[in-house]
């Protein structure tokens, strides 16, 4: 079977059953095309950016595909969640898309053409270089990342949500772990995502039934912060990000890197890590600044330095 950067087995079971799950075709298991000149996305921005009062707007722009993520969408999000590290004028990163879907898993069709038939160790290597490297650099920003989930939110899609460190969500999404549909291991970090967030039971309740959760039961089990009717989403995303870029960006990202590594460390490796953030962080205007401002009983005036 032919392979190619985003040909894993795991992302296009995702989104093929997502896709049928949500009225949009998608590609089986393992398939693999080189970008059509002729096609609908060719030479179309399928990826919006923004750069608004500090924070990056991140949307992912097909939403007659339930914005499947394509293997150029994703290489582009990965880019833009790395500038927005590097680049001082970003203090908070938002990422949503329009249309119906937020993302319906992985869409193989945009993927670069294979070079030969598939060998052992090809789709472990795809995956890592593909859906894992999204995720990761979810996690990996230096800046709050703030997931609008617009709709459907299913397979890679609806781990790219839940690696954003705020979720908010219309209350007429859902997310779907799609992949046992196809009789798939959940990938893209999935299964060390849902048990971190929900706990091991109800992320395997999850995982095992495939089951549409509804964003306003997603919210009660803790996997969303807030949902809102659709047509206030877009107004609450850029409150929560407006308050963020007003902060002090360099403890907001020490104080991520921290929480995230929470659940992999011991007490005494966190409590290290604690006093470690906090010496670099003091280091900071921004620190400098909440204190004086406490001592003279004013609201504090972060720069993000």
């Amino acid at each position: 079977m032919p392979v190619s950067g985003e040909a894993a087995a795991g992302d296009a079971g995702a989104a093929s059953t997502a896709a049928r799950d949500t009225g949009v075709r998608g590609p089986a298991a393992g398939d693999a095309e080189a970008p059509d000149p002729a096609a609908p996305d060719a030479g179309r921005t399928t990826v919006l950016h923004r750069l608004d009062g500090g924070v990056s707007w991140i949307t992912l722009d097909r939403p007659e595909a339930m914005n499947a993520l394509t293997w150029d969408q994703r290489e582009r999000v990965i880019a833009l969640l790395a500038e927005a590290s590097a680049d001082p004028a970003v203090r908070a990163v938002v990422l949503t898309a329009t249309g119906r879907g937020f993302c319906a898993g992985a869409d193989l069709r945009g993927a670069p053409a294979p070079a030969r038939e598939r060998v052992a160790g090809d789709v472990a290597r795809t995956i890592r270089l593909g859906a894992q490297r999204l995720i990761a650099a979810v996690l990996d920003c230096e800046k709050p990342v703030i997931a609008a989930v617009n709709g459907t939110a299913a397979g890679l899609g609806a781990h790219l949500a839940f690696a954003c460190d705020l979720v908010l969500a219309a209350d007429t999404a859902v997310f779907i772990e799609v992949f046992v549909r196809r009789g798939l291991v959940p990938d893209g970090g999935g299964a060390y995502l849902l048990p971190r967030l929900v706990g091991p039971h109800r992320a395997k309740e999850l995982m095992f039934f495939g089951d549409a959760l509804p964003a306003p039961e997603a919210e009660r089990i803790g996997l969303v912060n807030r949902t809102v009717p659709p047509d206030e989403l877009a107004a609450l995303a850029g409150e929560w990000a407006g308050r963020l870029a007003a902060g002090p960006t360099r403890a907001l990202a020490l104080t991520k890197q921290l929480v995230n590594a929470s659940a992999d460390s011991d007490r005494s490796t966190a409590f290290a890590a604690e006093a470690a953030a906090q010496e670099t962080n003091m280091t900071t205007r921004d620190a400098n600044e909440g204190v004086a401002s406490f001592v003279e009983r004013r609201a504090p005036r972060y720069r993000g330095c």
